[in-house]
């Protein structure tokens, strides 16, 4: 079973969501993050990158970075800017983007099931990552960004959350500066929140699609709270972690690609005899993406090449080595440019599917890069079949569009055994 749970929210105050709300605080750079708020002050990056407003000579994770995030949170708190909702409620959280449409309900998830694995992980953290996740955490006495889970879709919570949302009038709904469109429904009414609490009963299990770092943050603060609170119940808050859940077959997931600095002090030519080895070959005319599984498109100085996975570079029946990803990582990034471990190499950088293969292409133009790799989309099914395995896809493997927006709901932790 799926312990989720009501909670009472933290939300902008009627009005002052599309002011508020912000992209997560990963997908942007400490300077996008300053230009952002420049162009919108009361952006919720104010507290999730708390460090765009300071002094450029100050370390991201020093601790006056944190101090200014809880500062911010509580003078919004003050000014009336965020409210918490006066019971738990559930909330329904749309998203748009051009045709795509996905509906997820807002509710904590147990630290306790993300602990046992029925919360499962595809992907392996960072600890300096992690750090920085817990004394966000600790210092803001919030989580103030979900996680984004998936499940095996269930007719019975569509049709439950269809009926609500029919019969509901939207607390909020507006349509962010890219374009996308981002609706919340409050699930005030006690029957609603007992059927769909009794729905996700039945889900076996939930797969964290985004937000690994933000899970094992939780779980880590957790234990600390826990260990301060000689009279622990298991019900108090700290237990429980801010969650985004769509079904599966309504997820998007892009492409994630690679560009590299340098040939590993290859030619271009030799380069490509190189690749040859493992991969088909082919010049392009012009652009062009990927268009099944094992199939990549490499850009170099003089245009663009489809590279085709040869028979043998991979195994079919291992469920993580016939990701296109491993596949990439394996048979190229590792053996030919001495690329051993992207998550840390900094001759890598990776580029979600949303910024386009023109990207790509002005990376290695402009001289920041001597090559970039186009890749096929892992699909749900791949992700779920690995996590359900036990198994770990290597970093940067999806990249989910729509990406939800910090502060639409807020999650409030008990302050008083964070140890601060």
């Amino acid at each position: 079973m799926a312990d989720v749970r009501p909670f009472r929210a933290l939300r902008p105050a009627c009005g002052q969501e599309q002011a508020i709300a912000a992209l997560p605080y990963d997908v942007m750079d400490k300077e996008e993050a300053r230009a952002e708020i420049t162009r919108r002050h009361l952006s919720f990056l104010r507290i999730t990158r708390s460090e765009a407003e300071l002094a450029d000579n100050i370390d991201p994770h020093d601790s006056s970075v944190y101090q200014a995030a809880r500062a911010t949170l509580c003078r919004y708190i003050e000014d009336g800017l965020l409210l918490q909702d006066p019971e738990p409620y559930f909330y329904i959280y749309r998203q748009k983007m051009d045709t795509h449409e996905q509906i997820g309900l807002v509710a904590v998830s147990s630290v306790e099931e993300y602990r046992a694995g029925k919360i499962k992980k595809h992907e392996l953290t960072r600890p300096d990552k992690e750090d920085d996740r817990v004394r966000h955490i600790r210092q803001t006495a919030a989580q103030t960004g979900p996680v984004f889970l998936s499940y095996k879709q269930s007719p019975q919570i569509n049709r439950l959350i269809t009926g609500i949302m029919t019969k509901t009038q939207p607390s909020c709904d507006f349509i962010a500066a890219d374009g996308i469109a981002h609706t919340l429904y409050v699930v005030r009414e006690t029957a609603d929140i007992a059927a769909l609490s009794a729905a996700f009963a039945q889900v076996d299990c939930l797969y964290i699609a985004d937000g690994h770092h933000r899970s094992a943050a939780a779980l880590r603060t957790a234990d600390l709270a826990r260990s301060n609170n000689p009279a622990h119940s298991g019900e108090e808050s700290y237990n429980y972690f801010l969650t985004v859940i769509f079904p599966d077959n309504m997820l998007k997931i892009l492409d994630y690609n690679r560009a590299v600095s340098d040939l590993n002090g290859l030619s271009a030519q030799a380069f490509l005899a190189k690749i040859s080895e493992s991969f088909v070959v082919e010049k392009l005319p012009d652009i062009s993406k990927p268009m099944k599984r094992h199939e990549f498109s490499l850009y170099l100085a003089d245009g663009w090449y489809r590279l085709t996975a040869k028979q043998g570079s991979f195994q079919e029946d291992n469920p993580t080595g016939r990701l296109d990803v491993n596949i990439l990582q394996n048979n190229l990034l590792y053996p030919v440019l001495g690329i051993k471990e992207p998550r840390t190499d900094t001759r890598i950088q990776f580029i979600g599917g949303i910024r386009g293969l023109e990207e790509l292409a002005r990376l290695v133009d402009s001289g920041k890069a001597a090559a970039a790799f186009a890749l096929y989309p892992t699909s749900m099914e791949e992700l779920m079949t690995i996590a359900d395995a036990g198994e770990i896809m290597p970093p940067k493997s999806t990249w989910f569009e729509p990406k939800l927006r910090d502060a639409m709901t807020v999650h409030l932790i008990e302050d008083k055994f964070l140890g601060n």
